[in-house]
Parts: structure tokens; sequence; C-alpha cells
């Protein structure tokens, strides 16, 4: 083979070579390829409501009409109370039912099932239980999750969150894990679940630090979409400074529409989602 003929195939390689690069270089990866974008839930405000900004929400539920808020007492926060009571929308008041001692509990989310009232603390590892119609302490439970954050129920088995990805369901009647569910969105896992809210078959979640409401299919984990809460956060800010992260979804089974607040938040927002 001569001189010539060796250098023009050189060529030749180093020009397919180039080709091949160009063609290949910027193609998505098989997992970038599989990344689906989670769809957004549209939502219409439908109301808004006063809510007391010493209110710092870690719970909110309907329970036989009425409106029930649960509240923590971070320490930054001095006026904040850990309390249990039916909101008042004519000024956001709550009218108190339980009052926890906040030097040594911090109330979190809360429940109704069978009768009774379930309210998580922080980081007791403890569940306190009262009657839901008198309010009388019958009793507590001790929970092996770090923290306790936010409780909904199926109508069989109570919800709870912990600030991780995990959800765990449990008997209401003794407190036992049945089991336990990871929440990821694309593969990823959801972090820093907070307020839940059982709605039609689904778990939506409050995530801490964010402005959104996860949608979670129960039977997988998978998110499904999300509700992004920024303009209502923006709205708040505008009235409240020192209006802090949304937290609260409390679904309405007589209307079908949903109250959403947030921690300090001057107010509620009744919000409605397609069905």
């Amino acid at each position: 083979m001569n001189h010539r003929l060796i250098l023009l195939m050189r060529k030749l390689l180093f020009v397919y070579l180039i080709f091949i690069t160009a063609c290949t270089g910027n193609r998505p990866s098989e997992k970038e390829e599989a990344v689906v974008i989670t769809p957004e839930i549209r939502y219409a405000v439908t109301n808004s409501f006063p809510h007391d900004t010493a209110s710092f929400t870690e719970g909110l539920v309907f329970h036989k009409g009425a409106l029930y808020e649960s509240t923590g007492s971070p320490a930054e926060f001095p006026q904040a109370e850990s309390v249990i009571g039916i909101l008042n929308p004519k000024d956001g008041k709550i009218d108190e039912k339980v009052k926890l001692d906040k030097s040594t509990y911090f109330g979190e989310g809360i429940v109704f099932l069978n009768g009774k009232l379930f309210q998580l603390t922080y980081k007791n590892q403890l569940c306190f239980v009262y009657d839901s119609s008198t309010f009388a302490k019958k009793g507590q439970f001790k929970y092996q999750n770090i923290e306790g954050w936010g409780l909904t129920t199926d109508g069989k088995y109570i919800i709870m969150s912990d600030g991780t990805h995990y959800l765990t369901y449990i008997d209401s009647e003794n407190f036992q894990t049945i089991k336990s569910i990871s929440v990821s969105e694309n593969g990823y896992a959801v972090q820093n679940l907070n307020e839940l809210e059982y709605i039609d078959g689904y778990i939506f979640a409050n995530v801490w630090l964010k402005n959104e409401i996860v949608k979670i299919n129960p039977s997988n984990g998978n998110v499904i979409g999300k509700l992004d809460l920024t303009s209502l956060k923006d709205s708040v800010l505008q009235i409240n400074p020192n209006a802090q992260e949304t937290n609260g979804i409390a679904y309405n089974p007589d209307t079908k529409k949903i109250i959403v607040t947030g921690k300090l938040w001057p107010k509620m927002y009744e919000i409605e989602i397609p069905r």
C-alpha cells in the first residue's frame, strides 16, 4: 500500500470519527429520556378566611363540619402555644380544647378516627389520645419513629409522616406499625413530608420548606401531581412578613373544597382542584 493511500485512509477515518461524535454526543442518556415532569395541579381560590398570626400550624382537619387546628410552640416564637381547637372562620382564633405544656411537649399533627382524637408530639415519641367529643385524655402511645410530624387516615389506619420520605401506616387500637411506604418522584425520594390529608384515595402532603403540596398514590408511593402555593405565600408575606412555611391541608367533604394555610399566616385559603 503506497504512502498517499495510507494518508487518505487516515483522513477518511478522522472524518468518520468526527461525524459519529457529532451525531451521538448530544443524545440524552436513557435515564434522562425516562424522566417525566410531574404534572402541576391547577387550583382556583374560592374564598379566604382570617387566621391567627400566633398560630404555628401543624395540623388542620375537618371533623363533623368543624375545622380543627393543631399548633406547635417553637422557642423563637414565644407567643405560640401547642393547642388543639376549633377554628372560628370569622376571626381565625382557636376555641381551645387541648393545651400541652410547651416546656415539655411540642404539638404536631392530629387526626380523628373511631371516636378518638390523636395528637403527635414532635420529639417525645408520644402520641396522645383524647375522646373526640369531650376531649378528655384517654391515654398515650409510644411510637418508634424518631420524630412525629403529620397525621391523616384512610378510614382504616392512621397514616403518619415523620419528616423523612416514609409514610407509616398505624393501627389505631395499639399504635403498632402495619407498614411503611417510601414516597418518590421520578425515582428520587421526597424528603420532609409534613402535614397530610387523605382525599379521594390519594394522600396530599405539604413538603417542609417548599411552597408545594404533593399528591401521592398510596399503592406505590409515587408522586403523581403537585400544587404550587407560591402565590399564596407571597400574598401573606405582604400582610405578615413573619409568616413561615406552608403547612395545613383540610378537605371539607361537604363542599368538596380544601382549606390550606401556613405557620403564622394571617389567612387561610379555600381552594378547589379538578376531581
